[in-house]
């Protein structure tokens, strides 16, 4: 229905914006590497230009603001010969800490990018003493007086003469200055003495411009700057409608808005919607926008006018919702190609789920291809509405029915629909919460909204705070103040960003295809998972190998050296499931062969692996090499026959690139039916010659060793959008291919971020074919809908305790994108773990839901079993805690199959009218069950964990938390062997006894871990099949047992049993725990003696009960 509710303009506050956004900055320097240029007390921006730097803001609070904007020891070219996989690796991860360390930096694939070469003269950083630091006065120190300059003043004592940019050698002179080319850091025009006469002053306004007057009233000390972070001249300056006056003050802007900024409401700033996302304030008037000052930092200074955009123009109803067509109403634009005429289509799909898609009325656009079914009748009970207004522009509210809370709200403004640039932006509730968007390595589960921007486009990028990583995931989750939930998911896959205002909002930006959304109602955030995955595609059923402990190596370089390695695991007893094989197995690194001198026999070493119970995964990468002879690479050659490739932007020959292959390569199409049928085939004819169990696919942003194509890419809208997201690189095709690159469903530039989710989709079935079993998939590239068919893990992480915290962060938010089987490399990729970091990472890593120990070349060993005895038994001892519990792990990822709910669970989930949950991200939920508190910090051995409103028990000792303990903090005893673990109460969790491997635990005795509640009642269930065969749960083939607890009665109830091997296991241990009193037993009406009742903890443990499974099952206590 159409409603006129009237929409009231903001009046919107001036002030001062005091530095460069951090995705603005003007430098190639990480935050990690940037050199603090003004380390005495009361740095400010006019300080620090003085001194030459560069002043920008840092999302990282421990970064300086005021900095060397150099990037020492590299210019683009790399200064060594060394080929990148014979570097000798000098373990420092970032440029500035390489070059002080006397290394090389050249950030290239293939290798280390700081290592050790004694023929490239780079001295370190520090030979170069800050000048605000180093009083000494050798003849290269700054603070002597460089030959020919003719300032007797010491370089720190000059003041700057001209402090806007664009100084020079004869714009110095004619101010009557001195010109001293100097050191990094000092003012090269400077005022002669050290108390300079300042322009004449204009006692009530501003100094003379150029022309001779200025022509503002503002005093100086009111000045607002209007070109924030430097870069000011006169012309770009009173492009903006600005004043161009010199000061009499250095530091004073002289360029600045006509007014003081003293806004009425200043706080009405954070719903400015930035207008000039690419910083081209020059051109903010002329798209009609709006450009004034602020106090409130972070906010644009060129913002949507919020009567800019689009007016309903025809409005119908259909059988599930409206359709509505849209008319542009004026011809500003931001950056061309306007789309004049919208069709908005509103279906109302299911009570919880509203689909919103914006498209073009005149011609077709690229759509992601997911395919979500539709409904073809409206939602008889939706618990939301649609309202829609036309004043003062089109803008419309999506309402939750039971509260009235509107949970998207257009009517700030912002919305543009053009060819390469589309926006998005709505308010989002008063007092939210928002989670969500990836892939990034975030440091809090909750997001600050403080007009930080995240870009979004698949890259090859070791995590890096708030950078665009392998995946994309354009989803948010939002807690309302009343603790109801409801969530987005923005359908997109080019590159795109969406920054977070604290008003709060959020605005949405992509390149291309179309503005499609889902809003999920919840109202619970396991609510709000479950209808998003019943969208995209609920997970895969892993096999129950695959959720034993994992070991890999990048480097081991040779058969020997793995022989060796799971030779030293068996000694210490250490359970181990799964072996790799990473891309030194290969012959130079080409998908489908092997390396049979250093690995010879690996064929015949699989075989026996398989023979003790072991599993093994192979790495494939989409990257085939394309230069050698026919006959001589039977993979590249049939590919090539069948036409899969990637190819030019001419739709014939074929994209070439730089990867791992020592020659070029050539990349798949997998959105190619063609490409399907070569890769099964190619991977079931390799499973004759290596019998691997699963597919690691690694490098499928797609990753490319150099920018775009071999030969470069065109100069072309594709490959040079005039909107770049903030994402890492100075094009689209920086480390991958060219975007005009044409594959089967379209130009890369719109498929680049599917091309993992692609290569998933025919590699599950690829894996399925040559195993015949289940299989698994682990992909490093992900969109929505990947965990239908692909886990993944985080990536080259890296041997620090802070990325202990961050890939429980990771790790959440994967659960929370649909796809539960994730982790993080234990121990880390990167660098020389220690021993008592990797002792705490084993003890989190085993409860990671894929759990792996993997590490870079090049580094020390890090296996548990590497470390000596110590490590090796905490390893082993956490280890068998995880496969005691892997039957409801199991059971987890059933519900995560059939039900869409996470499996590693953030607290919020279950306690979320508990505000303290919100923010907890240090510890984590299996389930809703079990409560994991890990050490994340070096040299702790104790840990605060939070325990929210129920009954908890302690998983070792049985024991229940202080009733006082309840929505508290608690410090918890956690020596380096322990890592405390809590069971909620009512809850039943199904367990097994351990073994080294889960073929051996399997057939072990089973058990149950009962904790009952406060009103002496706990549930549960078990799902059980064999583990590894193909749709199980389709086809009906398993094992289903619920289980419940009252007053005293354990009953189990078989809701299915349809699995035959169930019948060979038997109960052997209960516990139940928060027992008041027992001084017997029954089980299935026969008194039983095996029970032992500690009155200290409270525990009944019941042993030996000996009834088989399958078998109803009732236990007493009195």
């Amino acid at each position: 229905m159409w409603s006129m509710t009237p929409v009231y303009l903001l009046v919107l506050a001036l002030g001062i914006c005091s530095a460069y956004e951090p995705w603005l900055c003007p430098t190639e320097l990480l935050e990690s590497e940037r050199v603090d240029c003004f380390e005495e007390p009361g740095s400010s921006e006019a300080g620090c230009i003085q001194k030459g730097c560069t002043w920008c803001r840092a999302n990282d609070g421990n970064a300086p603001w005021c900095f060397y904007n150099t990037k020492p020891g590299y210019n683009g070219v790399c200064p060594s010969s060394i080929p990148p996989s014979k570097r000798a690796d000098c373990s420092k991860g970032t440029n500035s800490e390489c070059v002080n360390a006397g290394c090389v930096w050249c950030p290239e694939s293939g290798g280390p990018w700081c290592f050790h070469d004694d023929n490239v003269v780079n001295p370190p950083l520090s030979t170069t003493p800050s000048p605000w630091t180093d009083n000494s006065t050798r003849a290269d120190s700054p603070l002597t007086v460089s030959p020919g300059c003719p300032s007797t003043l010491l370089p720190s004592e000059r003041i700057d003469c001209y402090p806007e940019q664009g100084a020079s050698e004869a714009g110095c002179l004619a101010r009557g200055c001195y010109w001293c080319e100097e050191a990094h850091g000092v003012p090269w025009c400077s005022y002669p003495t050290l108390d300079p006469v300042y322009p004449t002053t204009d006692p009530v306004g501003g100094d003379d411009g150029d022309d001779g007057g200025c022509w503002s009233d503002i005093p100086e000390q009111s000045r607002r700057d209007c070109y924030p972070g430097g870069g000011a001249s006169k012309d770009n300056c009173e492009a903006r409608g600005c004043f161009w006056c010199a000061s009499t003050t250095p530091g004073t802007p002289w360029c600045f808005f006509n007014i003081t900024g003293e806004s009425p409401d200043p706080a009405l700033d954070v719903y400015r919607v930035d207008c000039a996302p690419d910083g081209r304030y020059d051109e903010c008037l002329a798209r009609g926008c709006e450009l004034a000052g602020t106090d409130v930092m972070g906010a644009p200074l060129c913002f949507f006018p919020v009567d800019l955009g689009y007016t309903m123009s025809g409005f119908s109803e259909t059988p599930t919702g409206y359709i509505i067509s849209l008319k542009k109403e004026h011809d500003f634009t931001l950056f061309g190609d306007d789309m004049k005429q919208l069709v908005l289509f509103v279906e109302f799909q299911t009570d919880d789920r509203l689909h919103l898609k914006f498209i073009d009325a005149m011609q077709s656009r690229f759509e992601v291809p997911l395919d979500i079914p539709a409904p073809t009748v409206k939602a008889s009970s939706p618990k939301y509405d649609v309202v829609f207004s036309n004043y003062p522009i089109f803008n419309m509210q999506v309402i939750r029915n039971a509260t009235g809370t509107v949970v998207i709200d257009t009517s700030l403004g912002g919305f543009v629909y053009s060819d390469q640039y589309l926006q998005f932006a709505t308010k989002l509730p008063e007092n939210s919460e928002l989670y969500g968007f990836g892939e990034h390595e975030h440091h809090s589960l909750r997001h600050e909204m403080n007009w930080q921007t995240m870009g979004m486009y698949s890259r090859d990028q070791p995590p890096t705070a708030n950078g665009n990583l392998y995946g994309v995931h354009p989803f948010y989750m939002v807690i309302e103040e009343d603790f109801n939930t409801h969530g987005v998911l923005i359908l997109n896959s080019n590159a795109q960003d969406v920054t977070l205002s604290p008003a709060p909002y959020l605005a949405y930006r992509t390149i291309g295809g179309v503005l499609d959304f889902y809003v999920f109602m919840g109202p619970t955030p396991e609510n709000v998972v479950q209808q998003y995955t019943e969208t995209i595609g609920r997970t895969f059923l892993p096999p129950y190998w695959s959720l034993g402990f994992q070991l890999c190596r990048y480097g081991y370089n040779s058969l020997d050296t793995v022989k060796q390695t799971v030779s030293r695991m068996q000694s210490y007893n250490i359970p181990h499931d799964v072996q790799y094989g990473d891309i030194d197995y290969m012959d130079e690194q080409r998908d489908f062969t092997y390396d049979i001198v250093n690995y010879n026999g690996l064929p015949e070493y699989v075989q026996e692996l398989k023979a003790q119970d072991y599993h093994y995964i192979i790495i494939l990468d989409p990257c085939i090499g394309n230069d050698l002879a026919p006959g001589q690479y039977p993979a590249y050659d049939s590919g090539n026959a069948k036409n899969v490739w990637i190819t030019e932007s001419d739709c014939v020959t074929p994209a070439v690139g730089k990867v791992w292959p020592p020659e070029n390569s050539v990349f798949p199409d997998y959105t190619n039916p063609a490409t399907e049928e070569w890769w099964i085939d190619e991977c079931v004819k390799f499973h004759g010659v290596i019998e691997y169990d699963g597919l690691w696919i690694d490098m499928n942003e797609p990753a490319n060793f150099g920018t775009g194509s071999v030969t470069g890419c065109a100069i072309n809208k594709w490959n040079n959008p005039p909107y770049l997201p903030k994402i890492f690189g100075d094009v689209l095709a920086d480390k991958t291919m060219c975007p005009d690159s044409c594959q089967y469903l379209g130009n890369h530039y719109d498929l680049h971020s599917l091309f993992g989710w692609s290569q998933s989709i025919q590699s599950l079935p690829a894996a399925q074919a040559a195993t015949g079993k289940r299989s698994i998939v682990i992909s490093r590239s992900t969109f929505p809908g990947s965990g239908k068919y692909a886990g993944h893990w985080l990536g080259d992480n890296y041997s620090q305790w802070s990325n202990l915290h961050y890939s429980i962060i990771g790790s959440l938010e994967f659960n929370m994108f649909g796809i539960p089987y994730i982790g993080a490399d234990i121990c880390g990729f990167n660098g020389d773990v220690n021993e008592n970091l990797c002792q705490r990472w084993m003890q989190l890593g085993a409860f990671y839901t894929f759990s792996r120990n993997h590490n870079g070349k090049g580094y020390k060993e890090q296996d548990p079993a590497a470390f000596g005895d110590e490590v090796a038994r905490v390893s082993r001892e956490i280890l068998e805690v995880r496969y005691t519990l892997l039957p409801f792990l199991y059971t987890l990822f059933y519900e995560a199959h059939t039900l869409g709910s996470t499996v590693m669970r953030p607290l919020v989930h279950e306690f979320v009218s508990d505000k303290e949950t919100h923010v907890i991200d240090r510890q984590f939920l299996w389930g809703p069950a079990l409560l994991i508190t890990p050490v994340l910090d070096e040299g702790y051995v104790s840990v605060d964990g939070y325990f929210p409103d129920c009954r908890w028990y302690d998983y070792y000792t049985g024991k229940e938390m202080a009733y006082a303990s309840r929505g508290t903090y608690v410090t918890l005893s956690a020596p380096m062997d322990y890592m405390p673990l809590h069971v909620r109460g009512g809850h039943i969790l199904p367990t097994q006894e351990p073994a080294v491997n889960t073929v051996q635990s399997r057939t072990n005795p089973m058990g149950l871990i009962v904790a009952l509640d406060d009103n002496n009642e706990a549930s549960g269930k078990l799902f059980w099949d064999d583990g590894d065969s193909i749709d199980t749960h389709i086809k009906g083939e398993y094992f289903l047992m619920e289980f419940n607890v009252t007053k005293g009665l354990l009953t189990s109830a078989i809701t299915r049993d349809a699995y035959s091997g169930a019948s060979s296991l038997s109960w052997g241990t209960l516990r139940i725990l928060g027992v008041s009193s027992a001084s017997g037993v029954t089980v299935n009406g026969v008194n039983h003696l095996g029970f032992i009742f500690n009155s200290s903890t409270k525990e009944l443990r019941i042993e030996n009960v000996g009834q088989g499974v399958t078998s109803p099952l009732t236990i007493t206590w009195t």
